[in-house]
């Protein structure tokens, strides 16, 4: 049975603001979850229904940052092809195994390795946005491909947050590719894992629709004026719009997990 809440229209037009907020800069950065996963717990949904809407509205707004990027020729699908498989693979695997994984050490580990990759953008040396040149194919990309996608598409279908960050971090530092193209292929890949970690959810009835597509179109208003920001301003832009995201996410999950 699929959930459903009734909500006052006050708190209703409060979550599609966050959701507006949320998808311009997840379609910059990532981390549009720290803005809406808390928005909806305070709603007062149950927390298994919270993850499955969550995940319905940024399918919206991942599939809007994906298609711009790829209109605007920064996300090779062919290319990437190994990485969109493995990313589905490891978020249905990672959605089923939600309910029998312990999140402890996990939640307490998470923040310093966020905070290592904000680092690692701040004083790693950028490509130019110009150089729109992607990796040669070899046996080896090949391989970190199906590994990155396995990983974080397990680690999205477990609603971990931060997904987006991670995908860029290790982009960047794999393949060695600009920021544009960097932010092309985790909006992508965030879609990827959205989307079928949600088929998981809608199955186990987790998902609230009617407060999902509200919020999910307010998401895709902002993702897609996120992404021509993006796109427009270039690294410039989108440099320290990741640094404060992923400082902000480190932060938060710091004081979830050491605070208790």
């Amino acid at each position: 049975m699929f959930a459903e809440l009734a909500l006052e229209p006050s708190i209703l037009l409060l979550l599609c603001a966050v959701a507006f907020i949320a998808g311009f800069i997840d379609a910059i950065a990532g981390g549009g979850g720290l803005l809406t996963v808390p928005a909806l717990l305070t709603a007062g949904l149950p927390p298994h229904v919270v993850l499955g809407t969550n995940k319905l509205a940024a399918t919206f707004g991942s599939l809007t940052a994906s298609v711009t990027y790829y209109r605007k020729k920064l996300f090779n699908p062919h290319f990437w092809q190994r990485s969109l498989f493995y990313t589905a693979i490891g978020a249905v695997l990672g959605t089923i195994a939600v309910d029998f994984l312990s999140n402890e050490s996990l939640e307490k580990m998470l923040p310093i390795v966020i905070l290592l990759a904000a680092f690692y953008t701040l004083f790693n040396r950028m490509q130019p946005d110009d150089k729109l040149q992607l990796p040669a194919k070899t046996t080896k990309l090949y391989w970190q491909q199906r590994l990155q996608g396995l990983t974080l598409g397990f680690y999205d279908g477990i609603a971990g947050p931060g997904a987006g960050a991670f995908w860029m971090v290790s982009t960047m530092a794999l393949y060695r590719i600009n920021l544009l193209l960097t932010s092309g292929v985790a909006r992508t890949m965030n879609f990827v894992s959205n989307g079928f970690s949600l088929v998981a959810f809608i199955y186990l009835g987790h998902v609230n629709f009617a407060l999902g597509i509200g919020m999910g179109l307010c998401l895709m208003l902002g993702a897609w004026l996120g992404a021509h920001s993006a796109i427009k301003f270039g690294s410039k832009f989108i440099r320290p719009v990741f640094i404060c995201v992923v400082a902000a996410i480190a932060l938060r999950l710091a004081w979830q997990a050491w605070s208790s």
